[in-house]
């Protein structure tokens, strides 16, 4: 998501130019091509004159910072109008006022209220509260089965409900069982409809009245884009929403819900789902978005999606094996396993900034996706014995012949696999030890990497146990020390005398 206008953002703000000050002139078209990206998104249209209009009244007269160029001073003030008509700071879950707490989700049919049901309570379970799952869904075939299904397979408690039930007999029976269990939060999967009408307004009104809900979250279709807004419009009129869930953010929807819904309605965007899987649901963070949106990436999420896997004793004695050099084929195997829990390489990748730039320069110089590398990488791995994972240095020609047939690649693929993984496990020891990699020493691809702009990041990272710095990360390569300038002039002068003689 968001892709397409990155990518036109991106493009836009190169063409800007001008020092001292910025005016109506060096800003004019810059504008309009924003205004082009954010309708091509499917923004609201007057979500977008009122976004121009902000943007220009900052930009003309703003003396341009010492330092940066008229582009990232506009960038400046583009990001922080993004960020206000994305709600301006992040919305969480009110659960306070009386026990059991309740969430009703509502929606049209098939915008994913049930799928949406069982990632919450996942969630919810893991900010240590006692979720319960309420099928209210009588009217679609197979909706109950659906929700008991995500039920049993998250381990969490729900109320069994029938179609032969009404959706407030299932509403008392399962408040009473709820409260016999002692679950802390009820998840109401409301039904859905094909479209906006009465009867299926006066059935969540009569929910609503029932079980007074703290949060009525409108669960959204973010391919459908403006017109999902429309759609929230009505609901909104009727029973008041709270805030707004937005799903299939992994794909190709443009935009346009989560830049129109605040402004328009008032009300937040508080999760968005990224995936398939029950884990894939993200809160809403707005700052985040925007850098997303304008090519900053999201270094933030990309540290807490990585926190959510760290084992602290295994991270412990990973950094003891790079600093010795001793990580192996089954590391490598293992951290493989764990990149793949936290999502496709392309949406790791997605939230470092540069993507645009990175996913170019990828296919430039290589065919394959880093998915695609990856799931080769992992199939050689697999075809290699324990002792050879073990041991990388007894892997002969023949082996990796047998490697390369038992993953089905080439022996130079193979290679390629064993030499890529050689440069790493040296790069790790001289990081974990406190030096900067010699760029000439670093892999084609990656010279000329800029290492400083990665300071943020490795301010965002946990530490490492038994690391004491990682700033290499953050720094540009300290200068040589007295002794070792001396030592250089000491040589030089030899090689001159031993010329000499």
């Amino acid at each position: 998501m968001f892709e397409s206008l990155s990518d036109r953002l991106t493009q836009t703000f190169r063409t800007l130019t001008g020092r001292g000050q910025l005016t109506e002139e060096n800003i004019q078209s810059g504008l309009r091509e924003v205004r082009l990206a954010l309708l091509e998104a499917d923004v609201n249209l007057a979500v977008v004159k009122s976004f121009i209009q902000n943007v220009r009244e900052k930009c003309v007269g703003k003396n341009i910072t010492k330092g940066v160029n008229a582009a990232q001073q506009v960038i400046k003030i583009v990001h922080d109008e993004l960020v206000a008509i994305l709600g301006g700071t992040t919305s969480t879950l009110e659960l306070k006022g009386a026990q059991p707490a309740s969430i009703m989700l509502v929606g049209l049919q098939g915008s994913g209220k049930t799928t949406s049901a069982g990632k919450l309570a996942n969630f919810l379970r893991k900010q240590k509260m006692r979720p319960f799952l309420v099928p209210l869904d009588v009217y679609r075939p197979a909706a109950i089965d659906q929700l008991v299904t995500l039920a049993k397979q998250l381990n969490i408690p729900f109320y069994p409900s029938t179609t032969a039930m009404t959706p407030m007999e299932i509403a008392k029976n399962a408040l009473i069982q709820a409260k016999e269990e002692q679950a802390s939060v009820l998840l109401l999967d409301t039904a859905g409809r094909l479209h906006v009408d009465e009867p299926l307004m006066e059935e969540l009104a009569e929910l609503k009245a029932f079980f007074h809900p703290q949060e009525i979250l409108f669960v959204a279709d973010a391919m459908t884009g403006q017109e999902a807004v429309n759609v929230a419009t009505s609901f909104h009129e009727k029973i008041t929403l709270t805030g707004c869930v937005l799903t299939k953010m992994d794909g190709d929807a443009r935009g346009g819900a989560a830049l129109s819904i605040q402004s328009v309605l008032g009300i937040s965007v508080k999760f968005v789902g990224v995936g398939e899987k029950l884990s894939e649901i993200e809160v809403f963070h707005p700052d985040r978005i925007a850098s997303r949106i304008l090519g900053m990436g999201d270094v933030l999420t990309l540290v807490e999606k990585a926190e959510s896997m760290v084992n602290e004793e295994e991270l412990k004695i990973l950094a003891k094996k790079m600093k010795k050099a001793e990580f192996n084929f089954e590391d490598f195997l293992q951290q493989i396993h764990r990149l793949k829990k936290m999502g496709s390489m392309e949406s790791l990748l997605k939230l470092l900034p540069g993507f645009g730039e990175m996913r170019k320069q990828i296919k430039a110089f290589s065919e394959q996706m880093p998915d695609q590398e990856m799931a080769k990488a992992e199939a050689m791995i697999n075809s290699m014995t324990i002792e050879e994972r073990q041991n990388p240095s007894i892997l002969n020609q023949s082996r990796r012949a047998r490697i390369a047939r038992g993953a089905g690649v080439t022996v130079e693929k193979v290679h390629m696999l064993i030499k890529q993984f050689e440069q790493t496990r040296k790069m790790m020891k001289g990081l974990m030890s406190g030096k900067m990699p010699s760029m000439r020493k670093l892999p084609p691809q990656m010279q000329g990497f800029d290492f400083k702009n990665f300071s943020g990041m490795a301010q965002g990272f946990p530490e490492l146990p038994g690391v004491e710095d990682l700033s290499p990360f953050g720094q540009e390569q300290s200068a040589p020390s007295t002794q070792a300038v001396d030592m250089r002039k000491k040589k030089k002068k030899e090689r001159k005398k031993h010329g000499k003689k």
